[in-house]
């Protein structure tokens, strides 16, 4: 069927919208119309060629939408049920035969090598030419095809647009504190970082009923912002210049757990100096690194521990619809954090997430 498609043609070329072919699903896949799109940094990456993906190429992982029609052996799915979409896997590595599809073996060579599946085939066409796919989904489009392991089934009540982003930005900072650290009430925790995986996390220790939430950041509005969203202390970082003894003394110990979103080398040491005796750093950011970092003093000797994750230990198929219900309680208010674009208008969504200006972006697509 014949759809229209965001399409990139070049590392850092503009986002052109034209006609693109796309396949009917096979088995195990299903067809979707999306609704909606979430931004991340991530589709950035992949448009500068962070990882080398074919060109053309079109971006987009965090899709969601209405089920228009189901490939052979898909079950759990039917056409007319409101989905998101979230990263692929491939069901059969011993990760993933365990439960643990965000450590799927095959992870970055389905979601980042441009393809649907181990097959290394993709969905899209354009000229007869095959166009590369993103994290097996390629949600700047009018519709997508994706695996049915991969689709999340949500409340028909709740708009679209707020389903997308939970696919992968908010489900990495959220999950990283329910998920992977598995805080609690009697855990304080610090948040470097106040965009849209920051902002996710705090609300994620909010639902845990931490103690103590720290957020750090530069922004006097994204903070000011934190506070309303569970944070109970915020540390400007352009205003206090020993940002670990800050967090010392708020904590009175040092943090059980700091999460860092922004791959800053010197945000990422605050994060681990701020720790207590046995804590734990989740660096979350997909770059960064840490210059002249003390592994004897800063990790060994407090016994701290660094564990890398990814997309917040979270099966798609539980915790999309979760956070849904969060926020049908009231408990996970992640409309606070989005602002929203036509589909068209997808280079001013970019360049007022880089200026600053917004925290998280979604783009409404409608059919063109």
């Amino acid at each position: 069927m014949q759809i229209k498609a965001m399409v990139i043609h070049e590392k850092n070329g503009p986002y052109q919208l034209e006609d693109v072919e796309l396949d009917e699903p096979r088995e195990g896949e299903v067809l979707i119309r999306n609704v909606a799109s979430g931004i991340c940094h991530t589709d950035e990456f992949g448009r500068s060629q962070g990882v080398p993906i074919a060109l053309p190429l079109v971006l987009g992982h965090e899709g969601a939408g209405i089920v228009e029609k189901v490939g052979p052996g898909v079950t759990d799915l039917k056409p007319g049920d409101h989905v998101g979409v979230t990263y692929a896997f491939d069901g059969t590595c011993p990760a993933c035969r365990n439960r643990e599809p965000y450590y799927c073996v095959n992870f970055n060579q389905i979601n980042f090598g441009g393809v649907i599946g181990t097959n290394r085939t993709t969905r899209l066409h354009q000229n007869g030419k095959p166009v590369s796919m993103f994290f097996g989904q390629s949600s700047f489009a009018t519709y997508s095809v994706a695996s049915a392991a991969s689709v999340s089934k949500v409340d028909d009540d709740v708009d679209l647009a707020l389903v997308a982003p939970l696919g992968c930005g908010v489900q990495t900072g959220a999950g990283a504190m329910i998920n992977v650290a598995k805080v609690g009430s009697e855990d304080q925790v610090a948040v470097y970082g106040c965009g849209a995986v920051g902002m996710s996390a705090i609300m994620g220790a909010a639902v845990a009923g931490c103690k103590t939430i720290i957020a750090v950041g530069g922004n006097p509005r994204s903070l000011e912002l934190a506070r309303e969203l569970g944070a109970t202390h915020t540390i400007n970082r352009k205003e206090v210049e020993d940002v670990p003894a800050e967090v010392q003394r708020i904590t009175g110990t040092g943090a059980d757990v700091a999460l860092d979103t922004s791959g800053n080398g010197r945000m990422m040491t605050n994060a681990i100096r701020g720790l207590k005796y046995h804590g734990t750093f989740l660096p979350v950011a997909a770059a960064g690194t840490i210059e002249h970092f003390d592994v004897g003093n800063d990790i060994m000797m407090p016994m701290r521990t660094m564990k890398g994750t990814c997309e917040g230990e979270s099966d798609p198929k539980t915790f999309v619809p979760q956070m849904v219900r969060w926020y049908k309680e009231g408990r996970f208010p992640v409309d606070r954090i989005l602002s929203f674009y036509d589909f068209k208008d997808i280079q001013q969504a970019l360049d007022d997430s880089a200026n600053g200006k917004i925290i998280k972006a979604v783009l409404r697509i409608s059919q063109q």
